[in-house]
């Protein structure tokens, strides 16, 4: 049930960005979705790619620093209250959100966020108990 995400940091300066979409598409490599994040001197970009190994590797290879993270890709009810019924069964299992991003596709009538918590074992379980639909990786990229 989760996906790995692959966190990339990067100089804040020209071309960095465009340098890993640059290594990606080389490799063949297509970016399911992603999410930049920055401070002035530095920024870490994160993205999930089908093939993340692979990826990780080309990164490497090209002189990326590039750590591997757990996310869960999450059901949305596409409605008022959608994310807040989310949030408050992650709060009454003791679970924080580390950062979450929105994912630009939809799943049926719902949308879909991904989500990184600081234990995504006893995230699966406390979200799956409160009935909130998690996609495996194989769902996660059909749907992609």
């Amino acid at each position: 049930m989760k996906l790995k995400q692959l966190s990339i940091f990067l100089e804040n300066r020209p071309g960095h960005l465009s340098h890993v979409c640059e290594v990606l598409a080389e490799a063949g490599l297509d970016i399911v979705t992603m999410t930049l994040a920055d401070t002035l001197e530095f920024g870490i970009l994160r993205l999930i790619v089908r093939e993340w190994k692979r990826a990780k590797e080309v990164l490497e290879a090209a002189g990326f620093a590039v750590n591997i993270i757990d996310v869960m890709a999450i059901e949305v009810a596409d409605e008022p209250g959608g994310l807040e019924k989310i949030l408050k069964a992650a709060e009454s299992g003791g679970l924080s959100v580390e950062y979450m991003y929105a994912f630009a596709c939809k799943l049926k009538k719902n949308a879909l966020i991904v989500i990184r918590f600081d234990d995504s074992d006893r995230a699966c379980t406390v979200l799956k108990s409160a009935g909130i639909g998690i996609l495996s990786a194989t769902e996660f990229y059909t749907e992609a």
